[in-house]
């Protein structure tokens, strides 16, 4: 586990890591400085909580940082605090929901005009725990905004992805995986009653299988299990 979560980082952050010098203690301060220049970084939700802190850390080691967010004012007290943090940080907000897969298309379409590469896809946007709410495309919400915006997201941008040397897809995912169990014949909660955990670990544990079928069909989308994490949504 220690080996893989090292070649993880390694690969990740394009720094030559080995075994010894990643402890349980790693943190974003040991990404070299200008470590990620001319990099280019989506991260889905990096307006808060761990989407936020990823994207200040990229931020201050020279990527060019591309906020992919649902409400534009938060969105844009996020870039405010990126600037406050590190005023050469290049970011630029580009809205996306999850929950609409034509927003989807959109955004794909936006930044593939814009960008002529993509380094790092980080999926890290979710909801936890709603009460049942269905997507503007009829899918159960949490499966749908948690996984299947970003399963689709991650196929519009594949090519972008395998067109940049050293790419990578870093899936955000949630040990309430444990308590999941993905349901192919009511994926949707059409007919079985509807539990807001159960329904956000089946997001978590489809998030899962995602990245195992990823990793198994590109052979280098990274992994790494940094621990758990206080986020606003815990509250």
């Amino acid at each position: 586990m220690a080996a893989s979560l090292a070649a993880a980082l390694r690969h990740l952050y394009w720094t030559p890591f080995t075994l010894e010098e990643i402890p349980m203690g790693w943190t974003a301060k040991d990404i070299p400085p200008g470590g990620l220049a001319g990099k280019t970084i989506i991260v889905t939700g990096g307006n808060s909580g761990i989407g936020f802190e990823a994207a200040r850390a990229f931020a201050g080691r020279g990527a060019q940082l591309v906020l992919a967010c649902r409400n534009p004012q938060k969105a844009g007290d996020a870039v405010d605090r990126l600037l406050a943090a590190h005023a050469d940080a290049q970011v630029e907000v580009l809205p996306l929901d999850l929950a609409s897969l034509a927003s989807v298309r959109d955004f794909a379409k936006q930044f593939s005009e814009r960008y002529p590469s993509l380094d790092v896809l980080c999926n890290n946007a979710g909801v936890m725990a709603l009460p049942l709410r269905r997507t503007a495309d009829g899918f159960e919400m949490q499966v749908g905004t948690n996984h299947l915006g970003h399963f689709a997201l991650t196929g519009l941008l594949l090519d972008k992805l395998l067109a940049t040397p050293g790419s990578r897809v870093v899936n955000v995912s949630s040990t309430a995986h444990k308590i999941g169990k993905v349901d192919l014949d009511d994926l949707n909660y059409q007919t079985r009653r509807y539990r807001k955990w159960a329904a956000y670990g089946q997001s978590k544990l489809a998030n899962l299988y995602f990245t195992y079928e990823l990793q198994r069909r590109l052979e280098r989308a990274g992994i790494a299990g940094p621990g758990a994490t206080l986020t606003a949504a815990a509250h």
